[in-house]
């Protein structure tokens, strides 16, 4: 059985979000009908009895748009390569693509529409650990299935829910271990005013304590905010070797353009973020990150033949002007685990797919991936980069091999507190 202890990290939405999942609205719509171009196109020619349908669920608006966006295309991407090979049992897969708007009740809400209304195979969606929160109640009050393309702080396993992004000793943990060996012990954890950064932030700590590390500050703002300056004070004062950033959204733009525009660059203090990619570099600007570091398990710059083609035809699809980014590939990947798992177990059957996906192995643009069955996250190996001028990531360290989940820190003796509280 997978195990669900989520206990004091999230304890404000349970009750509220299966309230939403029975108050869906009819406002949602196929591709066919949201969008313009090739993929409405796509979907239009299917009929229902030819059709597999498989919700597709982020923030196409607020704050978070700026990051959830690309996420979605690939996504896109993935169901049109997947249709334009055969499908998936035969069938082509229709998107019904959802807005969650930046706004955890919407994404419950548009969950239950989607399981509840439109009777979808899966949804591929979230960014925010908020936003996975609010839906899984939604997804299993329903037994449905949700693919999560997002690395996030660990401590759950749901057994309606594929852990397609980084859990905490895939990025978080290596990577603060990494940042003790080569740029300091003195940390200023700054993170934005939800679940993910305040969970993350209690892991550095007890992983600092345990290592010979130090938090010498730790502030945290709402999604969204845009006035780093009383914050960037402290963090002078503060004087830290490493400033470790869970902020999320566009709230990194104002973030380090301020802290530029204060005289702090790369060379004065490390910054390692775990939520800005070659996406969030793009709406930042190269010139304001360069030097600055950041931990995942993908970068545009990944040295595979799938990463190749995959790129290829990101770009091809949606502007040579466009990159791709952990998250995307995530997002991408888990298109195809799924139809993998559905081919494997010969239906859409929930219970049937979550068994036939037990240890599915996938060449990734990433790299070999392969879907832990017992906690249905997936093996990934670790990155951590350094931005540069042209906004791509020179790699300055990788695990050498794809790192078994462990979403409850159980192999740490300083993680088996966190995952007994």
């Amino acid at each position: 059985m997978l195990k669900k202890k989520f206990g004091k990290w999230f304890p404000v939405m349970i009750a509220g979000v299966l309230m939403l999942s029975g108050c869906v609205s009819s406002g949602g719509e196929t591709a066919t009908q949201q969008t313009t171009g090739t993929e409405g196109a796509e979907t239009a020619a299917a009929s229902d009895g030819d059709t597999i349908k498989v919700g597709v669920l982020h923030s196409l608006s607020g704050t978070m748009s700026i990051s959830e966006v690309s996420v979605k295309d690939a996504e896109m991407l993935a169901i049109e390569e997947i249709n334009a090979a055969g499908g998936v049992l035969g069938k082509q897969i229709e998107p019904v693509i959802e807005d969650g708007a930046s706004d955890p009740a919407i994404f419950a809400e548009k969950a239950g529409k989607l399981l509840q209304q439109d009777k979808v195979a899966a949804v591929f969606g979230g960014w925010t650990s908020a936003s996975r929160k609010a839906m899984l109640p939604v997804v299993e009050s329903n037994n449905g299935l949700l693919f999560y393309p997002v690395q996030y702080e660990g401590l759950e396993a749901s057994p309606n829910i594929f852990y397609t992004g980084a859990t905490t000793n895939q990025q978080i943990v290596p990577s603060v271990s990494w940042l003790l060996e080569n740029r300091g012990k003195k940390f200023f954890l700054l993170g934005s005013d939800y679940v993910f950064p305040k969970t993350a932030n209690k892991i550095i700590t007890a992983q600092l304590q345990a290592e010979g590390g130090e938090v010498v500050g730790e502030e945290y703002t709402p999604l969204g905010h845009t006035d780093y300056s009383t914050i960037i004070s402290k963090i002078k004062a503060a004087d830290p070797d490493v400033v470790y950033n869970t902020l999320n959204g566009d709230s990194n733009v104002a973030f380090f353009k301020q802290l530029k525009d204060a005289g702090i660059t790369s060379e004065d203090i490390t910054t390692l973020s775990v939520s800005v990619a070659e996406e969030e570099i793009r709406g930042i600007g190269a010139d304001v990150l360069t030097g600055h570091l950041a931990a995942w398990n993908y970068y545009q710059t990944t040295e595979t033949p799938e990463n190749t083609k995959f790129t290829e035809a990101y770009k091809a699809k949606y502007g040579e002007d466009r990159v791709t980014a952990d998250p995307i590939e995530a997002g991408y990947t888990a298109v195809y685990l799924w139809k993998a798992a559905v081919e494997k177990a010969g239906s859409t059957d929930v219970e049937k797919v979550k068994e036939a996906a037990k240890g599915i192995e996938f060449d990734a643009p990433s790299g070999k991936v392969t879907i832990d069955g017992d906690n249905q996250h997936i093996y990934k190996t670790v990155r951590i980069g350094e931005v540069q001028s042209d906004g791509q990531f020179k790699e300055l360290w990788n695990s050498g091999e794809p790192v078994k989940p462990d979403p409850y820190l159980e192999t740490y003796e300083w993680g088996k507190s966190l995952s007994a509280e």
